[in-house]
């Protein structure tokens, strides 16, 4: 993947066929060069290509930290080993970074720091070369709408609407990646399609765990941000979760930074840090 310039990327699609071709068989057409600040701004252009579902990401929409810590925790996080605080670190377009680290070492906080959820940070988090700091709410919204999808460890669920009303919000917040019966397969696949239209505070929470990953996999994203994504599931459904993410990433070529508690072989990762 090339960066045209320090201000342009390249747009690919990536098109995927009704029998569901795989990731090898692909193939790809060039689009066009755009300015980064004009997407982040007004979003993807809109393509479509009949019979077709269509994949738009970013050439090299890397994350960088630098020398990110954050304040409330900076004694603590300065007086002991990290690969994270306080370094200098890129995440590449399309990598699968594992952050692990134990309960209170602020795994969740820096989730919310990715996903501009806090603020009280000293260093710099660049997305594509741009100080989070520095993009607006308008802009910041087609961020998440378009490159950037989350499993939050709380889940973020509307109690009072079922499953399927809290996973179609995200699906049509922007022109749909995917028409509402992947919904149903995707659900089927994890264990949950009967639950879809019961509302998702009657909801087991390791069903809702698996309604919260399918409601982030509807959505365009070239980044994947996961919080103990699986805190609640068995091996089994454990698993069947992990293959649907990578499956999903695949098609898109997106990369995903997940935070855990302990090792696993769920994904192939590109690096595992300790927090």
């Amino acid at each position: 993947m090339e960066v045209v310039a320090a201000t342009t990327v390249k747009l690919t699609a990536r098109k995927i066929g009704d029998e569901g071709v795989q990731a090898d068989e692909c193939f790809r057409e060039e689009l066009m060069t755009v300015d980064v600040n004009h997407l982040l701004k007004y979003g993807l252009p809109s393509i479509g290509f009949r019979s077709f579902t269509v994949f738009l990401y970013f050439s090299n929409m890397q994350i960088e930290l630098r020398q990110v810590v954050p304040v409330p925790l900076k004694d603590k996080f300065m007086q002991r080993q990290s690969d994270v605080w306080n370094r200098n670190l890129v995440f590449a377009q399309g990598e699968w970074a594992k952050i692990k680290a134990p309960s209170g070492t602020g795994k969740t906080t820096l989730v919310h720091i990715l996903y501009k959820l806090r603020h009280d940070y000293e260093g710099l988090v660049l997305w594509q070369n741009k100080d989070l700091r520095t993009i607006d709410e308008s802009a910041l919204a087609q961020m998440r709408q378009q490159q950037v999808s989350i499993i939050f460890q709380d889940l973020r669920l509307f109690p009072s609407l079922t499953a399927r009303e809290n996973i179609e919000l995200k699906r049509v917040l922007q022109k749909p990646l995917y028409e509402t019966e992947v919904i149903d397969a995707m659900a089927e696949q994890l264990g949950v399609g009967h639950v879809l239209n019961q509302r998702a505070g009657l909801c087991s929470y390791g069903e809702q765990q698996r309604i919260a990953i399918i409601r982030s996999l509807v959505q365009p994203f070239s980044w994947l941000i996961m919080d103990e994504p699986f805190s609640h599931l068995d091996q089994v459904n454990m698993r069947k979760a992990a293959d649907l993410i990578a499956a999903e990433c695949k098609k898109r070529e997106a990369g995903f930074i997940l935070t855990d508690l302990d090792e696993d072989d769920h994904f192939e990762y590109a690096r595992v840090l300790n927090l």
